[in-house]
């Protein structure tokens, strides 16, 4: 039942913007204060997900849906061993959830995991004034219910590129998982892959199992030297919350890693890398939250529906100078990106230190870059999340796409330098027609 005060009145609560927009509503978790940048999230479903995805950390979650926690929480749905998100806000809190996994409710959740949470907010005004005026600092409260006082709090409070969250949310050590036999017994061995957990997702490691990985997790700030040196068959850089500004050294990892085995990267894991070949990285008006946002692959022309959660996403058009040759003859970079969708190109850039990389995915909402490959070493990685935690499975050949391009590496000669084998290049052209193939994965 909901929080109640000494006369069994509910919980007052305040959430606050700092250009001044004011929310009054009802505790829903676990008294006190909670600050960070707030943003929206389109999910219909999965609000446990999103609560426990480390990505979240330094961030106040509205959720658009309008009622939340209907189903309960359970273990097999948790992405970390808590939460990381600052805050969370919703329109209907269920409190009484029903089904048959459910071990608790999620307002006893989020006052036993400590997340501030506020109820009976107008979710659809406040998406709305996002969308408007862009992400911004803002706090929760259940103390200070004065509207102008809490305002003021909020605008001398850090902004979120202010605080390295990577760091807060990153293991301290590593840990070592290994697939199933049968998952890889057409090879001789498991694929071994170095992850940088960056904030990592259960369902991520997952998707690496269920491709015949061995998966050793590392921290964010793992010299690239200490992670070659185990002779990995390839390197993964995973999601994880804030400003990729932030942890540069992984960044500076991955540079030093690029063209010696092969790499894969999500989310930030897909900035860093993009850094590491000269990309700017530019932060969204208001990111990309939830389960539904469209992403056509420019190399097979099939559209996937994304999981995603970023504010900040690499500008392709900073990589370099198109290759007119395998851009379709075009020698001028397109502003919005979704020009490469309509001419049915995949555009290629030469970069200055990395080779030529090619465009392979855009989003359709917002023509901002979901990919990129590649074609002089063996590595690619994309902005959205593929392992469907929640989310639809359409991206989950992605991870199949990674165990492919580390089979090809490794099927070369072993004493044959990095720079003397052959890089593959067809290994993402994968068909996703038959939505099945992710659904068979996912079980």
């Amino acid at each position: 039942m909901n929080p109640l005060v000494a006369d069994g009145s509910l919980c007052k609560a305040l959430l606050v913007l700092e250009d001044g927009t004011c929310f009054d509503g009802y505790a829903c978790g676990a008294p006190g204060e909670a600050f960070g940048e707030v943003v929206f999230n389109t999910s219909m479903v999965g609000y446990q997900e999103i609560v426990t995805d480390p990505s979240y950390a330094g961030q106040i979650v509205t959720l658009t849906y309008p009622q939340v926690g209907n189903y309960g929480v359970s273990e097999a749905a948790m992405q970390s061993d808590g939460t990381s998100l600052s805050g969370l806000v919703v329109r209907d809190m269920c409190h009484t959830p029903s089904n048959w996994q459910s071990t608790a409710s999620l307002p006893d959740f989020l006052r036993e995991h400590g997340v501030v949470a506020i109820e009976g907010v107008d979710t659809r005004a406040l998406t709305l004034r996002i969308r408007s005026a862009g992400a911004m600092r803002a706090a929760i409260s259940t103390i200070d219910l004065d509207h102008q006082s809490l305002v003021e709090r909020v605008r001398n409070s850090p902004a979120i590129s202010a605080h390295n969250h990577v760091a807060d949310v990153s293991p301290r050590g590593e840990r070592h998982v290994c697939a199933e036999p049968e998952v890889f017994a057409d090879r001789l061995s498991a694929l071994r892959v170095v992850a940088y957990d960056c904030g990592q997702k259960r369902g991520i490691l997952k998707g690496l199992l269920t491709v015949g990985c061995e998966v050793t997790t590392v921290p964010y700030d793992t010299p690239a030297a200490q992670v070659l040196a185990m002779e990995p068959d390839g390197v993964f850089f995973s999601n994880g919350p804030g400003d990729p500004a932030q942890v540069g050294c992984t960044a500076q990892a991955a540079a030093d890693i690029l063209g010696k085995v092969p790499v894969f990267g999500i989310c930030l894991g897909n900035q860093l890398i993009g850094m590491a070949a000269g990309a700017k990285i530019e932060k969204l008006p208001f990111g990309h939250h939830g389960g539904n946002e469209p992403v056509m692959n420019l190399l097979t022309r099939k559209v996937e529906i994304t999981a995603q959660n970023h504010n900040f996403g690499l500008v392709f058009q900073s990589m370099g100078e198109l290759v007119p040759q395998m851009s379709g003859g075009q020698t001028t970079h397109a502003h919005d990106l979704r020009r490469w969708v309509e001419l049915g190109v995949a555009p290629v850039v030469r970069t200055p230190h990395m080779g030529r990389v090619r465009l392979t995915h855009v989003n359709l909402n917002d023509g901002t870059p979901e990919g990129v490959q590649f074609l002089d070493i063996p590595a690619f990685s994309v902005q959205y999340h593929p392992e469907s935690c929640p989310g639809p499975h359409d991206s989950r050949y992605l991870f199949e796409a990674f165990a492919r391009l580390m089979d090809a590496w490794r099927s070369q000669p072993a004493h044959a330098h990095a720079n003397a084998r052959a890089v593959p290049t067809d290994y993402l052209a994968i068909d996703v027609s038959d939505r099945r193939v992710g659904h068979a994965q996912a079980q």
